[in-house]
């Protein structure tokens, strides 16, 4: 996600105008879990905390350092004195899922399994780490492997009891040199104890890049709550259904093509956004054409052409005399293309 993982953790990029961070804890919570603790690096501890606070909808979050990003077996592993003997879930900050959490929660529970990991059938498992099925059970796990032995991807929910703690004791650091969770699921599975797949049903996106964010935002804005309250007396806007456009939002000489967000006192003028973008509150767009973007917060796009690109906040662009002029308060992604 490099350069917007700069100044901002991907998980806080927002989607129709939502944070990722958002998606993810709502649908923790969702499958019944009450106490979440989130594993972050120290240093962007406070920008997680500005966001979600000590707690909300109904359950209390806690804040979990990991020094050292050396794998996703390592930050379990940080939370082990936060989990102590109890059954917990493990679900990855940059995933979004349409269906629930509870499904797997349940098989894990009914099966008396020591792990389940949720599944997805993929066109491009070498990304992943991988399962190999006997039996509907788990007997094999590979990650990211050059030669994948199946198609069936980790999709990055898990559910496991305090076992895999000792399961990470013994594990080495892979060949990329992190501490590999499937190596740890790998180890559970060697001792004989039972590791359970759950099937994913629905759609499945693992927002790790650009382009990524970019589809992310197009499906979020077809989910997303609908409705005008701005001032639209001189703005053309079609397929009103999946427009979002908020109350101090000003829109003049305009056509707004849906689906798109717009919110929170953004001035837009002579211009045409839409569709699938979404822009964050205080930016100005003036004689401008934005399509399949996110633009964030208090951003200025002037007298240019935008597609299939990501504006970081308190940043611009502006196109001046022939020549391109890019304002980079916080950092922008603007694809190749554009």
């Amino acid at each position: 996600m490099r350069p917007i993982s700069y100044s901002v953790p991907k998980h806080l990029i927002p989607l129709a105008n939502k944070k990722l961070l958002h998606y993810n804890v709502e649908k923790v919570i969702e499958g019944g879990i009450e106490e979440v603790g989130l594993v972050v690096s120290p240093e962007m501890e406070s920008a997680y905390r500005e966001v979600l606070g000590e707690g909300r909808w109904g359950a209390m979050f806690s804040y979990i350092h990991q020094d050292d990003p050396r794998g996703l077996a390592h930050a379990v592993d940080c939370a082990r004195d936060y989990v102590g003997d109890e059954d917990f879930l493990v679900y990855l900050g940059d995933n979004l899922l349409e269906q629930k959490l509870s499904p797997m929660i349940e098989e894990f529970t009914v099966n008396n399994a020591s792990a389940s990991i949720m599944l997805a059938e993929v066109d491009d498992p070498e990304r992943f780490g991988v399962a190999v099925l006997e039996e509907d059970r788990i007997v094999n796990l590979v990650e990211k492997p050059d030669d994948p032995p199946s198609n069936l991807a980790i999709v990055g929910a898990y559910a496991f009891t305090s076992d895999v703690f000792d399961a990470i004791e013994v594990i080495e650091p892979s060949g990329r040199g992190e501490l590999e969770i499937t190596d740890a699921i790998q180890e559970l599975i060697d001792r004989g104890q039972e590791v359970v797949p759950s099937r994913l049903k629905g759609w499945w996106l693992d927002v790790g890049r650009p382009r990524d964010a970019l589809n992310a935002n197009r499906v979020a804005l077809k989910e997303t709550t609908v409705g005008i309250d701005g001032d639209l007396a001189k703005t053309e806007v079609e397929r009103e259904r999946e427009v979002q456009i908020g109350k101090e939002v000003q829109v003049k000489d305009s056509k707004i093509v849906g689906p798109v967000s717009l919110l929170g006192e953004t001035e837009v003028e002579g211009s045409i956004i839409g569709p699938n973008t979404s822009i964050g509150p205080g930016c100005k767009i003036k004689g401008s054409r934005i399509e399949n973007s996110i633009v964030m917060g208090e951003t200025l796009v002037k007298d240019t052409a935008l597609q299939d690109s990501i504006l970081g906040a308190k940043s611009g662009i502006s196109l001046d005399g022939g020549s391109v002029e890019v304002f980079a308060g916080n950092q922008t992604y603007i694809n190749s293309k554009t």
